[in-house]
Order: structure tokens, then C-alpha cells, then sequence
């Protein structure tokens, strides 16, 4: 009896490390989108945005966001504004800010979303300036409940007028995703900070 009892325990270990090589390997799933277009950022308070810009890193003393600007939107009747002061308050020399649900998550928790059936990720986006220097991306949060796959545009350069950007999800495994969106700017290439702003950011 005691031998078969130490068979079973052993079966079981196996089975949760089985389970636990899958999980990491990407079989995680989020609650299922429903219909495309699927937004982060739609407008406003709209019941449609699914994604809180709450994971802030690097030099996040550097941040600010607004989430309600009315004037010069691509759509809609508001925008994101990013400031991004250069400082690097916390000695970091660069930042960014993740896109994430739950909020504040850092895949300590489960969340997120399926986003399989997504071919990419979708925004717009414009520089106050012009010549704002600014890397985007999707996923890429690690923990226990890690995202499935990431994403990134490369580092692009934003104009004074509204352009749309896609980063293509053909070759990501993207079944579980917590981090559906992350901008990303260095004191290097922005010396005395950048503002920007991004509109319509959704998975189609």
C-alpha cells in the first residue's frame, strides 16, 4: 500500500511540473476578446478600453499621462498625451509605462486577455514637436503569470502629424497577455524629455 501510495505522489509530481513546463511554455489562456477590433485605448472612460496605464518604470518620476485630451484627437472625442520630462529623477536614464489589466500588474496575479486571433496591434500616434524618439510594444511581462509572447515596433520617430503604426502578431504566441501596450523613451534620444500622443490604440 505504502508503495503504491509513493507511486501516486510521485504521478502527481510529475503531472504539476508537467503543468507548470506548460504553463510557462505559453498554453496560459486569458478571458477570450470577443469580437475585433478589441481596444486598449478607445476614448475617455469608454466601457471598450481594456488595458490601465499603470506599470510605470525606469525614471517613472519622469511620467505624466493624460487621458482626456480634447483637441487635435485622431478619432473620437479624446486622445493620450505622454510627458516625458528627461530628468531621470530616479537615475534610470530612460522610462516607460506598460498598458496593463489588471491594473498594476506585473504577473503576480491572473488577468489579461486571449489575444490569438489578433493579426496586430494597431495606433496612432504624433509628437508635439516632431523628432520624438519612442519604442513601442505588446506583452513581455514576466512572473508567474507571465505573457505568452511580445512584440515591438523598433524605435521610431514621431512627426507633428497623426501616423498610423502596426506591429504585426503573426509570430507571437499571444493566448495570454496582461501587457497590451508599452511605450518606451531613453534620456539619450529625447535629452530634454519629448510629449506625444497616441489615439485608436487597439487588436484587430
Amino acid at each position: 500500500m505504502k508503495h503504491g501510495i509513493k507511486k501516486t505522489a510521485f504521478a502527481f509530481l510529475v503531472l504539476a511540473a508537467i503543468g507548470l513546463t506548460a504553463q510557462q511554455a505559453g498554453t496560459l489562456k486569458g478571458t477570450p476578446p470577443g469580437p475585433m477590433p478589441f481596444y486598449v485605448y478607445l476614448d475617455y472612460g469608454n466601457m471598450k478600453n481594456h488595458y490601465i496605464p499603470s506599470g510605470y518604470m525606469g525614471d517613472f518620476g519622469d511620467i505624466q499621462i493624460n487621458n482626456n485630451i480634447r483637441k487635435n484627437t485622431k478619432a473620437g472625442t479624446s486622445c493620450l498625451r505622454l510627458t516625458y520630462s528627461g530628468k531621470a529623477l530616479q537615475g534610470q536614464q530612460w522610462a516607460g509605462v506598460y498598458w496593463q489589466n489588471p491594473a498594476n500588474n506585473w504577473g503576480g496575479k491572473q488577468g489579461g486577455y486571449d489575444l490569438s486571433t489578433a493579426k496586430k496591434l494597431t495606433f496612432w500616434a504624433r509628437g508635439q514637436k516632431g523628432g520624438e524618439t519612442v519604442e513601442f510594444k505588446m506583452g513581455g511581462i514576466k512572473g508567474k503569470y507571465a505573457d505568452t509572447g511580445t512584440e515591438t515596433s523598433g524605435t521610431v520617430n514621431l512627426t507633428k502629424e497623426w501616423k498610423q503604426f502596426s506591429i504585426s502578431l503573426e509570430d507571437v504566441l499571444a493566448t495570454y497577455i496582461s501587457g497590451g501596450f508599452c511605450a518606451v523613451f531613453t534620456k539619450a534620444a529625447n535629452p530634454d524629455g519629448c510629449v506625444f500622443y497616441l489615439d485608436e490604440i487597439r487588436y484587430e
